[in-house]
């Protein structure tokens, strides 16, 4: 019987680890595909895990718990008894998971409508705060406790290296892909494991020095060796559905996607980011930023102060966001584009190169290259 595992992604480059806070399903009960499963935590991010398949939920690990990124969480099964047999993984000593932490009846309930993990809340009773107060647009991680108390964050140099010998596919040997091999050796945190192509005829060669392993076919042979970390190095410029699906792709084989920060990009220590963004050499992103999963922030772009940006967004080289502004999820905003304070911008929207955004663009909207949109 098919069993898949579901490992703890890399939220931040700087962390080989990171903390169980939510489990949303009991140990043994049936889950669909995409069902949220679990929440997990760093000091910089927080990421919300679903289920990568149909069947039985066979939980390893008990909220609370520090993991190693990497490291063995769940898996699902087709029956609720099975035993697991992973190949290649390695499944941490751990206790029995419980369902839910020892002093969780010790606890008052949460303000309804607010959602926050059990770090920050336990970080935000120790300062005093009025939880009652707390924002409910957002997940509540300990780095927005921090911010709304002015507690400073961990600093990089004190805060755990990763593990340099993580396994790191990489999807793609196209222009993209190469920025991304890049940026993966900058980093310095992953064994980059090869390259998997959709070209047979690149299969046996090598980009940038690193394999071609082959086409989509190996990777169920990948993941049996425990190779179960990749980055998406297509781009989807002329067609975002293609990106998606390939993201959806590795997901249904439990590959996790790290967040991939390049060591000359600034990321303010506010910001909010989540799996499997990538954000490029001589990127910045602004204070109380959100970046949704597997949104890209690509090379000299700028995102300032309290932005969001979507699921699958392309932000492209050059484009200049100005504070407060809102993309919505798999939007395109083409290369050199610069908006005013406050626009929205849809999802779906395409905005052409050197666009300058005025007014906000609805869903689906689509923006001429070097038009000024007034709305």
């Amino acid at each position: 019987m098919t069993q898949t595992p579901i490992l703890v992604p890399m939220l931040n480059a700087n962390e080989p680890e990171a903390r169980l806070v939510g489990v949303h399903v009991p140990d043994g009960q049936p889950v669909q595909k995409g069902d949220l499963l679990f929440t997990i935590e760093t000091t910089k991010a927080a990421s919300d895990i679903e289920s990568p398949a149909s069947g039985f939920l066979r939980r390893i690990a008990s909220q609370g718990d520090t993991l190693p990124v990497g490291g063995l969480l769940a898996a699902i099964t087709g029956t609720a008894d099975e035993t697991l047999e992973i190949p290649g993984v390695d499944n941490p000593a751990l206790p029995p998971a419980t369902d839910t932490p020892a002093d969780a009846t010790s606890q008052p309930p949460a303000p309804a409508g607010l959602r926050i993990t059990k770090p920050a809340r336990a970080l935000a009773e120790s300062l005093g705060l009025n939880l009652s107060a707390l924002p409910q647009d957002r997940l509540i991680t300990e780095a927005v406790i921090r911010q709304l108390a002015g507690s400073p964050a961990p600093t990089p140099e004190s805060a755990p290296q990763p593990n340099a010998s993580a396994g790191l596919l990489i999807y793609g040997a196209g222009g993209h892909a190469k920025a991304v091999m890049e940026m993966a050796r900058a980093i310095g945190a992953f064994r980059i494991a090869g390259i998997v192509d959709d070209n047979p005829a690149l299969t046996g060669t090598s980009v940038l020095g690193i394999p071609v392993l082959g086409t989509r076919q190996v990777l169920p042979e990948l993941a049996a060796k425990g190779i179960l970390m990749a980055a998406n190095g297509v781009g989807g410029i002329i067609n975002i559905e293609v990106r998606i699906k390939i993201f959806e792709f590795l997901a249904n084989f439990g590959f996790a996607f790290p967040i991939l920060q390049h060591p000359r990009a600034t990321i303010e220590n506010s910001a909010e980011i989540y799996a499997g963004v990538q954000v490029f050499a001589n990127a910045y992103v602004g204070s109380s930023t959100i970046l949704h999963e597997k949104c890209m922030i690509n090379t000299g772009a700028i995102v300032s102060h309290d932005c969001e940006i979507g699921a699958y967004t392309h932000i492209a080289p050059g484009a200049m966001l100005a504070g407060h502004v809102h993309v919505g999820e798999q939007a395109l905003v083409g290369m050199g584009v610069t908006t005013a304070i406050g626009v929205k911008i849809g999802s779906r929207a395409r905005i052409g190169n050197g666009a300058i955004l005025l007014a906000d663009v609805p869903d689906k909207g689509i923006v001429q290259a070097g038009k000024v949109w007034m709305g």
